[in-house]
């Protein structure tokens, strides 16, 4: 494993020998300047979660922006709160994070936040801790610039009694995000916030309209186990698209011809262009099969793949 200098210092050489593989769509994989592109492409930071988490390849979360820009020419960022957790109130840190992003051309979009407390807990004692946990990511969202922080929505309890927890919580959350124009996001990401209906739902009651949603592909998994209980990810996506400020494109393996073999994205690209989304789709590869920088570009790739075919596609 490349240690952080030497890692550094070779990304710049090892983007350009590797920049061919890239289909051209317009100049860039965001060229949506001139209409070319349909959507927009980010790169969300637990693509890369196992070289981050690896000690020895000394890379950090400060070296993310730069990293996306130079090895896979994308514009923006989506942060993972685990890779930074002790830093949210350390403004020396965030400072120099920013820079990392204004030096690399790249723009912070969200930060995902994941082990600050259920913000369905039946407990409302820790309900409210969980809100209060958060506040300080908000803080972090806003010195960052991002548009919003992504949150869970767990809960535990029957279907209707998780959807007031989940709806209380939320709604704590997002009275404190919009003096500061920020959104609360959540995403499909286990247990009843993986059922489209169910978090759509929540979402209509806490009925503001910084709170909304982030569709990930994949995430649709409500319970796991001998007998998996799995909610259609395309009517899922379907469901939590009319109150998406953000979209994640979830990918594990591809066929011979690069296509997702989990997910068609030429489906669900459709259903997310089908409700005027205009923001970044962002990659979040997870697979096995080759490693994090290939799987990513593979993601890319495809996206900028289907880009091409739904703007050739006659209205």
């Amino acid at each position: 494993m490349l240690n952080r200098r030497h890692f550094l210092s070779q990304s710049v050489a090892l983007a350009a020998a590797t920049s061919v593989l890239a289909p051209a769509f317009g100049d860039k994989p965001n060229s949506d300047g001139d209409g070319s592109m349909p959507f927009k492409i980010s790169l969300a930071e637990w693509s890369l979660h196992r070289l981050l988490n690896d000690e020895k390849s000394g890379v950090t979360n400060l070296d993310f922006p730069k990293l996306t820009r130079d090895e896979f020419d994308i514009e923006a960022v989506e942060f993972v709160n685990q890779f930074f957790m002790d830093k949210a109130k350390d403004e020396k840190y965030l400072a120099e994070l920013n820079q990392r992003c204004s030096d690399a051309g790249v723009k912070s979009l969200l930060i995902m936040i994941d082990s600050e407390g259920n913000l369905g807990d039946p407990n409302e004692k820790k309900r409210s801790q969980a809100v209060e946990n958060h506040r300080k990511w908000l803080d972090a969202a806003a010195v960052l610039g991002c548009h919003s922080i992504r949150v869970n929505a767990a809960s535990s309890g029957t279907y209707d009694e998780q959807i007031s927890l989940a709806t209380d919580g939320l709604a704590r959350l997002s009275e404190i995000a919009k003096p500061m124009n920020l959104n609360v996001i959540v995403e499909n990401h286990g247990g009843l916030s993986s059922n489209g209906s169910w978090l759509s739902t929540v979402i209509a009651k806490v009925a503001m309209p910084n709170c909304g949603t982030l569709p990930d592909f994949g995430n649709f998994h409500i319970s796991r186990g001998e007998k998996p209980e799995i909610y259609d990810r395309y009517q899922g996506v379907e469901e939590l698209m009319p109150f998406a400020k953000a979209v994640s494109a979830k990918s594990h393996e591809f066929d011979a011809e690069g296509n997702e073999t989990n997910t068609d994205y030429f489906k669900m690209m459709e259903i997310v262009l089908h409700y005027g989304y205009k923001g970044y789709v962002g990659i979040e590869y997870e697979g096995s099969q080759v490693d994090e920088f290939t799987g990513i570009r593979k993601t890319r790739d495809l996206l900028i793949k289907v880009a091409k075919q739904i703007a050739a596609k006659p209205s």
